[in-house]
């Protein structure tokens, strides 16, 4: 059952009001990684709408939050010709096999999730089962799919180390070879987008101030204008980055138009070196627009059929059942459960 050809898959929570951040740190390192892919290799990217339940929800939100997110990935740049694109509740496979791994995994393991003890804070009398016990979901997410190797930040290596651990128990108490033990895949070249507002903290949708991101369904002036009062300082922008030091808003803005343009902060700064932000954000903003522009526009007119951004999905979930139809079978087999 293991796989023996590169599979990737990841997820993501079906939020509403994607920004920059979101498309340079996230969305744009998949469509790398779908481009990327030779022939016999597969990506899996869903939309994690079983681990938005963990916490509160409106169910209105999280049905048009999931089409919303489906269409700006595809306007992004993910093809569901070549990638599968689906939603994970349409593949009833991910929760059959948590339930299974639910008996493996144990509770000491969950305890030290740390996203667990920051999640649930001080009430953790009065948080869900599911928010306690969803990296066992994401365990199932993975290794349903025999994934070889997962996208992940810094704030989810340990859920993938659980997944490993949830795998090796797994195929040692029932001795089988069932599972693979997907490796971490981090990506080097994902930046770390920070606020328009206060270059400490991250561009965040749950920033009560919009001027503090750019939204992908920004427009053209709106951007111009977000990057305009963006906040700087007096200073003219150094030959290296070393000279960004203590500029945290400084270094941020060099590094949305490094990563826009596709070039190293050095290069930035090469060309923009002893200019101050007068002359510096306007070339920002102009290559803003033209980067984001077209995302915007693809994304709007993609929305205005939401029923075949559905189809996308749907299409796409028949494929990953067929994937995890055997996965989920053989360990159906091996903990003696008879279908």
């Amino acid at each position: 059952m293991r796989a023996t050809s590169k599979r990737v898959v990841s997820g993501i929570q079906p939020t509403g009001n994607l920004h920059l951040g979101n498309y340079l740190g996230a969305i744009r390192q998949w469509v790398a990684m779908q481009d990327a892919m030779a022939d016999g290799d597969d990506c899996l990217f869903f939309l994690a709408d079983l681990h938005a339940l963990t916490v509160a929800i409106d169910p209105r939100e999280l049905g048009a939050n999931t089409i919303e997110m489906a269409a700006t990935l595809i306007a992004s740049g993910i093809d569901p010709t070549r990638a599968i694109l689906f939603n994970q509740a349409r593949v009833p496979a991910h929760s059959e096999l948590a339930w299974i791994l639910n008996g493996t995994a144990r509770m000491g393991w969950l305890n030290r999730m740390t996203q667990w003890k920051d999640k649930a804070g001080k009430n953790r009398e009065g948080a869900s089962v599911g928010l306690f016990a969803y990296p066992v979901l994401q365990a199932a997410d993975v290794l349903l799919y025999n994934a070889t190797h997962v996208p992940v930040g810094d704030d989810q290596k340990q859920h993938l180390e659980l997944a490993r651990d949830i795998a090796t128990k797994f195929n040692t108490d029932f001795g089988v070879e069932l599972f693979t033990l997907p490796e971490p895949l981090i990506s080097k070249a994902a930046p770390r987008i920070m606020s328009l507002r206060d270059g400490t903290a991250k561009m965040s949708k749950s920033d009560p101030s919009d001027a503090s991101r750019i939204n992908l369904v920004d427009g053209d002036d709106m951007i111009v204008q977000k990057i305009r009062k963006a906040k700087s300082d007096a200073d003219a922008l150094p030959e290296t980055a070393d000279g960004l030091e203590g500029r945290p808003e400084a270094r941020n803005l060099v590094t949305i138009y490094a990563a826009l343009s596709g070039g190293s902060v050095d290069a930035v700064l090469a060309q923009f070196a002893g200019q101050g932000f007068g002359a510096f954000k306007p070339a920002l903003a102009d290559l803003a627009v033209a980067s984001l522009g077209p995302i915007r526009d693809r994304l709007t007119a993609l929305l205005e059929d939401r029923t075949a951004v559905a189809a996308i999905l749907d299409h796409g979930a028949d494929r990953a059942r067929t994937l995890a139809a055997p996965t989920l079978r053989a360990a159906q087999d091996a903990v003696g459960l008879q279908i």
